[in-house]
């Protein structure tokens, strides 16, 4: 089917993917970017793959990402998109406690990070902060990352959770799902060999015993975090 031909007005504005898996959020975040003249909404994505197959026919000017998706992480689209599109703009957002994803998600490449609790004019704000090139974080997030840079010792304890590498932490969220070894292996495309290696390692991280309080710790992580 022939694309729509853009007016001049519709050039103007600045073109917003959202990547969510949750329909009623999609539709949400629509109805506040279309109150903007100057925002519109170009395409919706529910899954990693779908959004990179909408971004390669039209390459939006900002994807908004949240975190968790279906067919894996959030933080794993942010890389591969940046990878094959880095004019691109990413603003990711979560559910999750942002002090665990904030600076993940800007290592990925996202430029702001908003947690899904805020304001709804907080997602406009983090908009157009991101839409100039530059980064928004809440004042926290910035306070923590300035104080780990200098070694100030304000921030310097983690939690168990965050010495979780990206992958390790896809993983174990996975596992809060109730998936299988394999399920997960599939959904990842990653052998089931190297799905074991991570689930060994989180369980060494987070001084877990054995299999059973690795599902009942990401079980309950995942509740906590919905």
């Amino acid at each position: 089917m022939e694309e729509p031909k853009r007016d001049q007005t519709d050039c103007l504005k600045t073109r917003i993917m959202i990547v969510d898996d949750h329909p009623i959020v999609r539709e949400g975040y629509v109805r506040l970017i279309e109150r903007r003249k100057d925002l519109q909404t170009c395409a919706q994505a529910g899954s990693k793959a779908e959004a990179i197959q909408l971004i390669m026919q039209n390459p939006p000017d900002l994807i908004i990402v949240d975190i968790s998706l279906t067919d894996g992480s959030g933080l794993e689209l942010i890389k591969d998109i940046k990878a094959q599109f880095q004019e691109i703009r990413i603003l990711a957002v979560s559910m999750h406690d942002e002090s665990l994803f904030a600076e993940r998600s800007i290592r990925a490449g996202a430029l702001g990070f908003v947690n899904k609790q805020q304001a709804p004019e907080q997602l406009i704000k983090a908009i157009d902060q991101v839409i100039q090139g530059k980064v928004y974080l809440s004042p926290e997030v910035t306070e923590r990352m300035i104080c780990r840079s200098i070694g100030s010792d304000n921030y310097s304890a983690q939690s168990p959770i965050e010495s979780l590498s990206d992958r390790e932490l896809e993983v174990f969220e996975q596992i809060g799902h109730g998936e299988t070894t394999r399920q997960i292996a599939n959904k990842l495309n990653l052998s089931s060999k190297t799905i074991e290696t991570y689930r060994e390692n989180i369980k060494h991280k987070l001084n877990l015993a054995n299999a059973t309080e690795l599902t009942g710790h990401a079980i309950q992580w995942v509740l906590e975090n919905k």
